[in-house]
């Protein structure tokens, strides 16, 4: 195995400064990766392979020249197929985008430039981020590493596989319920959703624009900490953007966790439906945040079993208003008809997955005359007694914990024919969604059969420090191997 694909964001970054290797060397080495393995794993849907090594060599020259880098410089960092990328292929892991190349950066893209990261290319996805399993994309799913025959999680599929398969050191993604935190949980990563408005969302294409924020995943917390102190902060065209700069992530990371209140979710641990295996595991690292200083206290979520369906009518209303604006008319793909409405009719039948239109006929419904107040106010109603729960529970507690996610990976179209049984995956994930708050992934080990294990760490709303802080301090503690268990397979090319 090549020392500079195991190795973390801020061990590349230590090995340029040191001059033990260059950014061309890291970024040839991640690009000779993914040619090697992605027939299997299937993270990327487009590789930026020369752009990449151009970048690079501007870091090298740049470096050389002793003139300033970014935060970032020569990283590589691979990016969900969900952020306008100008000139290169940007889809939303949907066929009504195939082709599509915009003439504009996201915000999140632009700033990775600006810290001199160096961009892989665009990851797999469910199409428009609506999944828990990667199955979803009109490309094909992507493998978990771990074993590939089951998923790495979803929404954001290909940006935990290519992390977990050391294609890149970081990813971003997105998480509107659960889309980081629950591949993180699952690839066994780091996965961190921010603060609604800390990460611009302009460019990226919207789901649910008032849950949709962007993250990062990676191998550590240091990495994650970093990689989103370069995301994060103001931005002039995101109405919904918080007016302040990035937070100072990286100061206080190794205050550990001593006299930190950290309150342990009843009903995440009494849920039906909860693995063994999870539980133990989840179990064991909430003790072990005890024996490391932290004072655990109970706390209860009372309305956070009405989570799961409030959040399936707000985000699929939200979905079916967004996603109107994929007509045939503007961009993407058009199919030929006689007139405009069967064009638009024939287009968007054409261009959707299942569950995407599932997805836009219930926000329909729930939006429609007779229904709204029914539906989409009663479920707005149960979101604020969610964000009241949280807020009572933060009087008390600096974090909270549970698990990520019910299970481990699970096979590959093993609920693929059951759409109640994929959402269910993130009921662990979605209150604090609904919230607004912070939350990530953290591996806390393995289950019976070797499958990775997330604990969930929740804030309160731009409480990200104190979040990472805790989750540092159990990572030192556990000490645990990040290379998935297959990777090595995975480095020779298939026979």
């Amino acid at each position: 195995m090549h020392a500079l694909l195991t190795a973390s964001a801020p061990e590349l970054l230590a090995l340029q400064e040191a001059g033990d290797a260059s950014a061309v060397d890291i970024a040839r080495a991640h690009l000779d990766r993914i040619a090697a393995t992605d027939d299997r794993v299937h993270a990327f849907l487009h590789v930026t392979a020369d752009a990449a090594l151009a970048a690079a060599a501007d870091v090298d020259r740049r470096r050389a020249a002793g003139e300033p880098l970014g935060p970032l410089a020569g990283v590589p960092v691979a990016v969900k197929d969900l952020f306008a990328t100008c000139g290169v292929p940007t889809t939303a892991g949907s066929r009504i985008l195939e082709g599509h190349r915009p003439v504009y950066d996201a915000t999140v893209v632009a700033r990775l430039h600006a810290a001199d990261a160096v961009v892989l290319g665009k990851t797999n996805m469910d199409e428009f981020a609506m999944g828990s399993s990667g199955e979803n994309s009109a490309y094909g799913p992507s493998r978990n590493p771990w074993d590939l025959d089951r998923v790495p999680g979803g929404s954001s599929a290909g940006s935990a596989a290519a992390v977990a398969a050391l294609q890149a050191p970081l990813a971003v993604g997105t998480d509107t319920g659960g889309s980081i935190r629950q591949p993180a949980s699952l690839s066994g990563l780091v996965g961190v959703k921010p603060t609604y408005g800390l990460v611009s969302r302009y460019g990226m294409f919207a789901f649910a624009s008032s849950l949709d924020q962007a993250g990062p995943f990676a191998r550590d917390v240091a990495g994650a900490a970093l990689a989103l102190e370069v995301i994060a902060g103001h931005d002039p065209l995101d109405s919904t953007s918080i007016p302040q700069a990035a937070p100072d992530l990286l100061a206080g990371l190794e205050r550990g966790v001593e006299g930190l209140r950290v309150g342990v979710v009843a009903e995440f641990l009494a849920t039906d439906g909860l693995a063994p295996g999870v539980k133990a595991r989840v179990e064991d690292a909430i003790q072990r945040l005890g024996k490391l200083g932290a004072e655990l206290v109970d706390v209860s979520l009372p309305h956070a079993q009405y989570a799961l369906p409030a959040y399936y009518v707000i985000a699929p209303s939200e979905c079916s208003s967004n996603l109107s604006r994929y007509d045939g008319v503007r961009y993407g793909l058009r199919v030929p008809a006689e007139t405009a409405e069967q064009m638009m009719a024939v287009t968007r039948e054409a261009g959707f997955g299942r569950e995407v239109k599932r997805r836009i006929m219930i926000g329909t419904y729930a939006l429609s005359a007779g229904y709204y107040d029914a539906y989409y106010v009663s479920a707005q109603r149960v979101r604020t007694l969610v964000t009241r729960d949280f807020a009572d529970a933060y009087r008390r507690c600096d974090v909270l914990v549970g698990p990520t996610a019910p299970e481990t990976a699970f096979r590959l179209g093993a609920k693929t024919a059951d759409p109640l049984s994929m959402y269910l995956n993130d009921v662990f994930s979605i209150p604090s969604s609904l919230a607004g708050a912070p939350a990530l992934s953290l591996p806390v080990g393995a289950d019976e059969r070797g499958l990775p294990v997330g604990l969930q760490i929740m804030a309160p709303v731009l409480g990200e420090a104190t979040m990472l802080r805790a989750a540092r301090a159990l990572e030192a503690d556990l000490a645990l191997d990040p290379v998935p268990s297959g990777a090595n397979a995975l480095e020779a090319p298939r026979p």
